[in-house]
């Protein structure tokens, strides 16, 4: 399964088969977790065999079930955290779709376990990546049309066109897709639309574009 076969195949799952992470794919998902840490300067951890984080009230509402293993999303205190959170947690996550993994952001429905993972004076946890064997494989998400998230007028080339798309199949909180694109010659400009954690949903898009639209065809404005 490549990346974008992975993109199309990923869907939030919130139960979860009573069924431990093998020492393959731990392995895999850390030797990952720290390429991102050491490109990102973020502080992701994987953690495993962990029940409490969605036991509680908020959990049980959220629908969620049989989490044990989660990503901590943990960054130093700045303003393209988030963003960062979500572009490099999103990586994690195709990545845990092509291991045959199931995934689902989370971004209030856990408890916080403090000895489950650490947060640096400086630091802040901005969200959590539940992950497993799921019961299912989720369902599709229902996707704006791309002219809403699309500004400017005129012919856009295919690679943009490809990109968007993509962007569009990228998870967002309450399925929101706050988020714009725009194009100049072969400059993209990204931006967060107003609302909660639409900068982590727009670090997520931006990964989704790259993917779709090819990194060899664009630079970020």
């Amino acid at each position: 399964m490549n990346l974008m076969e992975a993109m199309n195949a990923r869907h939030s799952v919130r139960q979860y088969k009573d069924k431990p992470l093998d020492a393959q794919t731990i392995l895999a998902l850390q030797e990952e977790i720290e390429r991102c840490n050491h490109e990102s300067g973020l502080h992701i951890q994987l953690v495993t065999n962990e029940p409490k984080a969605f036991s509680g009230f908020m959990a049980h509402y959220g629908k969620f079930s049989g989490v044990t293993n989660y990503l901590a999303l943990v960054g130093k205190k700045g303003a393209d955290t988030d963003e960062k959170c979500g572009y490099y947690g999103e990586r994690l996550v195709l990545l845990a779709q092509q291991l045959g993994l199931n995934t689902c952001w989370a971004a209030l429905t856990y408890s916080k376990i403090k000895t489950a993972f650490s947060v640096a004076g400086g630091e802040k946890l901005c969200i959590v990546i539940a992950l497993g064997y799921g019961a299912t494989q989720g369902a599709v998400h229902k996707s704006k049309p791309a002219e809403q998230i699309v500004s400017g007028t005129g012919e856009t080339p295919d690679w943009f066109k490809n990109g968007v798309k993509a962007a569009l199949l990228a998870p967002t909180a309450v399925n929101q897709q706050k988020f714009q694109f725009s194009l100049n010659g072969t400059r993209v400009s990204a931006k967060a639309g107003i609302g909660f954690y639409t900068k982590i949903d727009l670090g997520i898009a931006k990964y989704h574009f790259e993917l779709g639209a090819g990194k060899e065809n664009f630079e970020w404005a």
